[in-house]
């Protein structure tokens, strides 16, 4: 249903640090960007590789993330990348929304971790089927 998504950063090249550590766990990529230091408009585009973005950073200038109610999630291809999502995230200026871990309000088999990026967006990485 959604072509891609755009967040809002207020430093481009700060976001951009932390959404390349945190996503690479779990197999996203900057598939494009447009950085031009000192200049306006620049943003950053993340996807799989090879593909097209599913998410864009744009430079905002200030801090305005969506209310409370807005969370973004991203699909994790097992357990132990949402770990490591967490770890990156954290290690780059986010903070701990809820570590990794079973859900089971969500699902059964929802696993997953949250964390509040640099600029105040939630997000999450989720895997959600069973594990052999």
């Amino acid at each position: 249903m959604l072509h891609h998504i755009s967040l809002g950063v207020s430093d481009i090249e700060r976001a951009a640090a932390f959404y390349d550590a945190a996503l690479a766990p779990l197999g996203y990529v900057r598939v494009w960007e447009d950085l031009r230091p000192g200049e306006t408009g620049q943003a950053v585009g993340y996807g799989l590789p090879g593909g097209g973005d599913k998410l864009a950073l744009k430079q905002s200038g200030k801090r305005r993330p969506p209310g409370a109610g807005f969370h973004l999630a991203f699909a994790a291809p097992d357990r132990d990348s949402i770990a490591r999502f967490h770890a990156a995230a954290l290690a780059q200026g986010g903070r701990d929304n809820g570590g990794p871990g079973l859900r089971a309000h969500y699902g059964p088999h929802y696993y997953a971790a949250f964390v509040i990026d640099p600029d105040g967006h939630r997000i999450e990485a989720v895997f959600n089927s069973p594990v052999p």
